[in-house]
């Protein structure tokens, strides 16, 4: 079976997260593009062409996406779809992505077991979005983060806190499979879904299964989401629901901002979030 190698990906993206960690520092002086190139030692004409050919747009035209006004705009489409959503049954907008993730939760006392007798096996990879550790048991996948600044050892470490009775074992060939198909992903094309294996409470699963009605290219707030499962005054628990989520990027905690528009809090870094974000929009606009 031939794997898509996302290692180029994934350098630019090193580049482009820096990049956007500059503008963070610097947003009150409106970085030029020529500042933003010199931040990570590259020419303009250079820093628009790895932007090109990481995400198909301009540096410029990226960068848009993440502005305040852009994102308020998209929390208003978006609040108007789960109103939507919650008129059909909870379903609706998010549908797509309902067929092509499919999960089941640990019983009570599988949890209280965390993990004991459970082989997970583990592999690290590369992505549009930098270096990701994916786990998985016999019955889905149970674990997917990207690598931190710390390295691997944080990474992996992130991973046993959550199940730290289980037997780990390395196996790489399963999990550059499971990578491949993640970031490849087509949804039209889907001939089976994914299944993830989750480890959380009854209220942490509601909320994560309800990320899974976000689409993509959308942003919603915690106080929506905490609307969307019926506990409003909830959003604080369900902010931290999101900010424990496991698996990154297929159950997309990465579409939830603050009601005011900013895109902080992640628990892979603001920066990468800021870059999942704008790549799932210029993909379509």
């Amino acid at each position: 079976m031939a794997y898509t190698d996302f290692s180029n990906e994934s350098e630019d993206y090193e580049r482009i997260e820096k990049a956007i960690r500059f503008v963070e520092t610097h947003y009150r002086s409106q970085p030029t593009l020529e500042q933003m190139a010199k931040s990570v030692y590259m020419s303009k004409f250079h820093f628009n062409r790895l932007f090109k050919r990481w995400v198909g747009v301009t540096p410029n035209q990226f960068m848009q996406y993440l502005t305040l006004e852009y994102t308020k705009e998209k929390l208003v489409e978006s609040r108007s779809l789960l109103d939507a959503a919650l008129d059909a049954g909870l379903s609706g907008p998010g549908r797509l992505h309902d067929l092509f993730i499919s999960f089941e939760a640990m019983t009570p006392g599988e949890y209280k077991q965390m993990g004991a007798g459970l082989d997970i096996h583990y592999g690290y990879g590369s992505t549009p979005f930098g270096e990701c550790l994916v786990a998985s048991t016999s019955r889905g996948i149970c674990h997917l983060g990207f690598v931190p600044e710390e390295g691997r050892l944080e990474a992996f470490h992130q991973l046993t806190m959550a199940w730290p009775e289980a037997n780990f074992i390395v196996n790489t060939e399963q999990s550059a499979a499971i990578i491949s198909r993640i970031f490849n992903i087509e949804p039209s094309t889907i001939s089976r879904p994914f299944h993830l294996h989750l480890k959380g409470t009854n209220f942490q699963v509601n909320v994560w299964q309800a990320l899974l009605s976000i689409p993509e290219g959308k942003v919603v707030s915690y106080q929506d989401i905490a609307t969307y499962i019926g506990r409003p005054t909830a959003f604080r628990a369900v902010a931290n629901a999101i900010a424990i989520n496991p698996i990154g990027y297929l159950i997309p905690c990465h579409r939830v901002i603050a009601k005011s528009g900013a895109t902080h809090q992640y628990r892979w870094g603001s920066s990468r979030k800021k870059a999942i974000i704008g790549y799932e929009a210029a993909k379509i606009n």
